[in-house]
């Protein structure tokens, strides 16, 4: 893709404090250099983990309403980029945003950000997985971890795998999702190590790097945004994932000595060093 001004609409909820979903997405996009356009499907006052007694206001009723408003200024964009969705009916309005909203050979990229460590966020079920599989086979890249590639798959989680492991793995998100590019994240071969799987055209890539112990919030829509934003730069799948994933430990090693920062990662010490892959 060549390097040109970009308008790139993202889609997921405002946390208005946590660094996560939109309030990450958007400074990440517009850093790599993109106009950047926003779809809220929610607006809460904290995300959910470690806070208590947090607001939330569901947008799903406005979404189709904003959708018809966009459809009638005759506004397009040159990629659709999905985060956490709330509810299926909101995946369904999104495969709406899909056929009506992307200029000609527009990319649609899709975050299932539903699941990890085997299991799936809380309010969500198989059915809204079933319901999330169907949205990743229309899109050209998705970004699943092996969480969520096991629920849209069926293929049994495991915490312990090799090489085969993860090709099945491919091999069953290909079946379902046969025009999709896959962007595996979280694959780890050896310990103290992880990294990515880039699987296009039916092309087996894999990028490591050292695996921070300690985990943080909201490094999944760091990753996802930061993949996003390279990617419409111009940059290969390949480039794109290297690049999100070297920006990614960056943020967590510059939040790792201030535990009192336990709710997000500090991404904008960080985004000098994104410009500089990005433009370098």
């Amino acid at each position: 893709m060549e390097k040109t001004y970009r308008r790139i609409l993202t889609v997921q909820d405002i946390s208005c404090v946590g660094q996560c979903s939109l309030t990450v997405a958007l400074p990440i996009l517009s850093a790599c250099g993109h106009e950047t356009a926003i779809l809220p499907s929610a607006v809460l006052s904290t995300h959910t983990a470690g806070f208590t007694g947090f607001t939330f206001r569901d947008l799903t009723d406005d979404i189709p309403l904003i959708n018809n408003h966009w459809v009638k200024e005759g506004l397009k964009f040159d990629a659709i980029y999905t985060g956490y969705l709330g509810s299926k009916k909101q995946i369904d309005y999104i495969k709406n945003l899909f056929a009506t909203c992307g200029k000609e050979n527009f990319l649609k990229i899709v975050d299932p950000a539903m699941a990890d460590n085997g299991k799936l966020y809380p309010l969500f079920n198989q059915e809204y997985a079933d319901e999330m599989a169907g949205l990743c086979a229309q899109a050209d890249f998705i970004l699943p971890n092996i969480t969520e590639a096991c629920f849209m798959t069926g293929v049994e989680y495991r915490e312990n795998y090799d090489r085969a492991y993860v090709d099945e793995l491919l091999a069953a998100l290909s079946k379902i999702c046969p025009s999709s590019n896959v962007i595996l994240t979280g694959v780890s071969y050896r310990e103290g190590k992880t990294g990515v799987v880039v699987y296009c055209d039916g092309k087996y890539e894999y990028y490591e790097h050292v695996k921070i112990a300690k985990g943080c919030h909201g490094t999944g829509d760091v990753y996802a945004s930061a993949f996003t934003g390279a990617l419409m730069h111009g940059k290969t799948p390949y480039e794109s994932a290297k690049i999100a994933a070297d920006y990614t430990v960056c943020c967590i090693e510059k939040t790792q000595d201030d535990p009192s920062h336990f709710y997000g990662v500090k991404f904008e010490l960080a985004i000098p060093e994104l410009i500089k892959m990005i433009y370098g």
